[in-house]
């Protein structure tokens, strides 16, 4: 039995100006327009249930089996309880597409984390993964992926399984025109790897 944790948050990452209230909206809608450029390409959505109610006062699913109620997969009850924390995930069918971590005051190894548990515990799951955060934070998102202990995965190093999403780049996505229509393998031209 695997025991997946995450360290608690230091606070050594938050922004002090920043009222907490403000700053939780902001993770909440990033996640929010995450949903809403999955759903427009053509993916079911998953929420963590703590962060549906937040979510849903900035993102309102067009159809009633856009976010799902319960993921629609075959894994251990470890590498379940791993995946139903990651901030947003992308599925077609049963398949999950991409998996976003959206980090905006925390500590940013904590959705690094989650996405090295998730590789470890399931190695041959082929999933697409994204760190979100301000373009501040770019830096810290590549020093932390690319720590030693991240490169020793059985798939290989997390930095090439792992891409970093500014909230500016996620925005200018959100508004292309013909959206509907377009693969989220545009993506890749948004998104940004550790070198």
């Amino acid at each position: 039995m695997v025991t997946v944790t995450v360290p608690e948050d230091d606070g050594d990452d938050e922004e002090p100006d920043a009222p907490a209230d403000a700053v939780v909206r902001e993770s909440h809608k990033m996640q929010s327009l995450l949903a809403s450029i999955g759903e427009t390409m053509g993916f079911r959505i998953w929420l963590p249930k703590q962060d549906r109610g937040p979510v849903l006062t900035d993102w309102t699913p067009a159809t009633p089996d856009a976010l799902l109620n319960t993921l629609p997969l075959n894994y251990d009850e470890a590498t379940l309880k791993t995946i139903e924390q990651i901030d947003v995930l992308w599925l077609k069918g049963r398949s999950i597409a991409r998996a976003f971590e959206v980090e905006h005051t925390t500590a940013v190894y904590s959705g690094i984390l989650r996405m090295a548990d998730l590789l470890a515990l399931q190695p041959n799951m082929d999933i697409r993964l994204h760190i979100v955060a301000p373009e501040a934070r770019k830096e810290k998102v590549f020093t932390e992926i690319r720590r030693p202990v991240f490169t020793l995965l059985d798939r290989g190093p997390l930095y090439e399984q792992c891409t970093f999403l500014s909230y500016d780049s996620l925005r200018a996505l959100s508004g292309h025109q013909h959206l509907e229509y377009m693969s989220d393998r545009v993506l890749e031209e948004y998104a940004e790897e550790a070198e």
